[in-house]
Order: structure tokens, then C-alpha cells, then sequence
């Protein structure tokens, strides 16, 4: 197979910007969330009138001022307080070490945050390198099977979570993790895994979560990993096995949206980053994972988007100026924002994603900016480091599932990503390993439960000491077994 052009790549990833760009459009179109346009300074959204669509978009006839066609929809209201209970396990530390990947504390976890299948589970702390390359503390868990661990210790997972928002009361060592993360938990800690969990530096810890920051993210997952295999888990081992080890040196990652996003770009350096402290790195799985979103957070301007798109969105779209404008505050983001717009930006990190999403519904966040974003001078080429995921030089198998359904990272961004990983298994240089891509008919939150069926023996594969780490010669195929099911 000949050679794709250089360019490939950055036509890939603007393109894909385009097709789901025009897909969301089509989604809230279709969905009937204000599909009605107005002049700015208008408001359609939530209590506008549902009968103005025709006249707004047209316009008065001896109106001759140009104007843009974009429903603003309703101002951004207050994000309500987070109130879910939450459980710290009494965990506590008093200083950071000087290097990244250090055990620094653990407790064992409230009873009521558990997961049924663990035997043993620890909210912990370790040492980690933020965005601003500051070596961090940031929290997470550690959850172990039932039973007695096998010859070498129990297989590692570790688990990267989705977006669940950007106070430090979101963190989900503190929460409970929810119906479908409890699940999918659980299944694993039932086949013989554990999982390590981090928080990610800045959620639960001074500072700020860098969202969907790919070096940093990588960074928190990773230096979990090697932390966990310094702590003392031995209180978890039945008397029998004391002396013998917990965890064993080989792991994979496993992560979802965020996660998802945040597992590839572990999977992208675990070998090289992970082989020092004597670990194994034996591959990825990733559903729902956001690629290329950088080019539609470019597109972002007075004009666009330009109707309301769905509040889940929306808050993302927020988190990311958030976690760019303080990762990078050589670059001016704030000069392409109203007063309206720095004033979302803030708001965004004051309670957890169903707050924002409520705080947003029917926003449309055209109304945050004066000017594009992409006018900002330095701003694309610094968004594009801070966000950008490598589509080629992984050097294990990597799983990718997404949903045929998917409206929080489209349909679009996953076709383009997966075909991309997967074709280059086989041309340019550095070529992937194994890349296995599977479809499934569900929406965001579904893939996940949906993409056991395949993910289950493919890290099985990966584990044993015979997995073909060469490429596979079908690019995927849905499950038409999979049940939809909702996010």
C-alpha cells in the first residue's frame, strides 16, 4: 500500500472539524433545540418566541445592516452547587516528594464508595508533573479483586475517567462513581484486574485540572501506575500469600471520553515512560475517544457555533478555555472573549459537569467570544500542543470503540480517528501496532458497557505472554447485538 502524503494529517483533522461541525448542527436541528436563528442580542433560546424562526432568518427586507444569522439563545445562568455526598477516606499528606511517580499516601476507602467485586480498595495520593511542569501531588484509588492474587500479582488496569467537571469536589476518589462506571468496574476487578484510578493532578488538589491537556493527562495515569506498585498492599493478602506480590508489572489503560482521549496519549509513551520503573506496558483500550477537537474549538467565534448546541457541549467546550488559558497564560484568550464570555469561562469551574450542562442548556457560546479564537496570535499553534492526539507510533495494541450514535465526541471524529490508527498499522513511519476498531449502535455514555463484549478478550490477548502484537486485517464492524443505551 503506497504512502499517504505528509499532509494527510492536518487535512484529516480539519476536515473532520467540518463534517462535526455541520453533524452537531444537524443533531440540534433535528432534535428541535433551536434550530430558529436571530440577529445578536437576541434571545430565541428557552423563552423565545418558538414561532420567530422565519422572520429571523430572513430578516426585514429594508433592513440593510449585514448582520450574521446566529441565535445566541439564553444567557448562561449560575451553575448550582454541587450537592451529592462526598467522602475524602481521611486521607492526608504533608509534603510532595521531588520526583513524579511516588507513593505518597493511603487510606482504606469510605465504605461508601466501594466497588462490590474489590476485596481490598485504598484512596491514595501520589506525586505526578502538571501542566506547568511543577511536580504535583493528585489522588486516586486503587480497587484489587477478591481472592488470592496469582503467580506475580494481580494484572493492572489503569483506569482513566471521563469528564465529571472541574471543582475539586468532582473528584472521583470522593464520589460515587455512578451506575455505569461502578459496572464496568466491577466487571473488570471480577476477571482477575486491578485497577488504579487517578484522579488527575489538579481535580481533588491544589490547582486546576488541565482538561483534555494530552501530556499532563498522560502524565497523572502513568505516574499512577508506577506509584501503585510502591505502596503497601500487602494488608490486602490473605496470610498464605504475605511476601508475594500485589500487582504485577505488566498493565494496560482503559479510559473513556476524557479518558479515552487521556489513554491514548498513555498508550503513546507508557513503554518508554514506564520501563524504568520495571513495568509492562501491554496496551490500550479507548472508547469515545475526542480527537482532533482543537479544530472545531478553532472555529469558535461571534458566529459561531450558530444555534445552541447541546449543553454537555457547551460545557466541554468551556473546560477547555479554562484548562488552555491557565496552562498557557503567555497567550492572550481572554482578547477573543466578552465580558459575558470570561465571566462563562469562570463560571465553568465552580461545580461539576450536570451543573454546568444545566448552567448552559440552550446558551449558544457564540456569545463568549468578540473575536475567533483563531485570531489570537500564537493561540492554534499552542491549542494544537496542548490538545493534539498522535494518530501513529504506538508501539502496543490498541483497542478503539465508539458509537454509531455518539453526539458527545461525533460520529465524524471517531470514523477519522479509527480509520486513520487503524490504516497505520500498515504505511508511514512509525507504523502501529495491532489496532482493533469496533462500532457499536449506541450513543456517548453506551459504548462503554456495549464494548465489553470485544474489549474483554482483547485484554486478555494482551496480557498473555503470546500476544501478536501485529496488525489486524478488518477495519471493525458494530455489534448489532449491542443495546443501545443512554450517557
Amino acid at each position: 500500500m503506497p504512502a499517504f502524503p505528509r499532509s494527510l494529517n492536518t487535512r484529516t483533522r480539519r476536515t473532520t472539524a467540518a463534517l462535526s461541525a455541520a453533524t452537531l448542527a444537524f443533531g440540534v436541528l433535528a432534535a428541535g433545540s433551536g434550530a430558529a436563528t436571530a440577529a445578536p442580542g437576541s434571545s430565541t433560546g428557552g423563552g423565545g418566541n418558538p414561532n420567530a424562526g422565519s422572520s429571523q432568518v430572513f430578516g426585514s427586507i429594508a433592513d440593510t445592516t449585514p448582520r450574521p444569522l446566529v441565535n445566541l439563545g439564553d444567557p448562561m445562568r449560575d451553575p448550582a452547587p454541587y450537592t451529592k455526598p462526598t467522602a475524602d477516606s481521611g486521607l492526608k499528606w504533608d509534603s510532595v516528594p521531588a520526583t513524579p511517580g511516588e507513593h505518597i499516601a493511603q487510606v482504606p476507602l469510605d465504605e461508601s464508595l466501594r466497588l462490590a467485586n474489590a476485596g481490598a480498595q485504598y484512596r491514595v495520593a501520589h506525586s505526578t508533573t502538571d501542566q506547568h511542569g511543577k511536580v504535583v501531588a493528585s489522588t486516586g484509588a486503587i480497587f484489587l479483586p477478591k481472592g488470592t492474587p496469582p503467580e506475580g500479582g494481580w494484572p493492572v488496569l489503569a483506569w482513566a475517567h471521563g469528564t465529571v467537571g472541574m471543582d475539586d469536589v468532582c473528584a472521583p476518589s470522593i464520589n460515587d462513581r455512578g451506575e455505569r462506571d461502578s459496572a464496568y468496574l466491577n466487571h473488570w476487578l471480577s476477571q482477575g484486574y486491578a485497577i488504579v484510578a487517578t484522579d488527575y493532578a489538579g481535580l481533588g488538589t491544589p490547582g486546576l485540572m488541565s482538561y483534555l491537556n494530552s501530556q499532563a493527562t498522560a502524565d497523572s495515569v502513568v505516574d499512577s501506575v508506577i506509584a501503585a506498585h510502591k505502596a503497601d498492599l500487602s494488608a490486602a493478602l490473605p496470610a498464605e500469600s504475605k511476601g508475594q506480590p500485589v500487582l504485577s508489572k505488566k498493565w494496560a489503560v482503559i479510559g473513556q471520553s476524557q479518558g479515552g482521549g487521556a489513554a491514548l496519549n498513555v498508550a503513546h509513551g507508557a513503554t518508554s515512560r514506564s520501563q524504568p520503573a520495571g513495568l509492562d506496558f501491554r496496551g490500550t483500550v479507548a472508547t469515545g475517544a475526542p480527537a482532533y477537537i482543537e479544530e472545531i474549538v478553532l472555529t469558535g467565534g461571534p458566529t459561531f457555533p450558530a444555534i445552541p448546541l447541546p449543553a454537555g457541549l457547551n460545557s466541554y467546550a468551556l473546560y477547555i478555555l479554562a484548562g488552555f488559558r491557565e496552562a498557557n497564560p503567555d497567550i492572550d484568550v481572554d482578547s477573543a472573549l466578552t465580558e459575558e464570555g470570561r465571566k462563562m469561562v469562570d463560571a465553568s469551574l465552580k461545580s461539576c459537569l450536570s451543573e454546568t450542562a444545566d448552567a448552559v442548556r440552550g446558551t449558544n457560546l457564540a456569545r463568549a467570544f468578540k473575536k475567533p479564537l483563531r485570531d489570537v496570535p500564537g493561540l492554534p499553534e499552542a491549542l494544537r500542543k496542548y490538545m493534539a492526539t498522535p494518530t501513529t507510533g504506538y508501539d502496543r495494541p490498541v483497542f478503539l470503540g465508539h458509537g454509531l450514535a455518539d453526539m458527545d465526541v461525533p460520529t465524524p471524529i471517531g470514523l477519522s480517528l479509527n480509520t486513520e490508527m487503524w490504516l497505520k498499522q500498515f504505511t508511514g513511519s512509525p507504523r502501529n501496532a495491532r489496532v482493533e476498531v469496533r462500532w457499536y449502535p449506541t450513543d456517548h455514555g453506551g459504548t462503554v458497557p456495549a464494548s465489553q463484549v470485544h474489549s474483554t478478550p482483547f485484554l486478555k490477548s494482551i496480557f498473555s505472554d503470546d500476544a501478536a502484537p501485529g496488525p489486524v486485517g478488518s477495519l471493525g464492524s458494530a455489534d448489532p447485538a449491542a443495546t443501545p443505551a443512554k450517557s
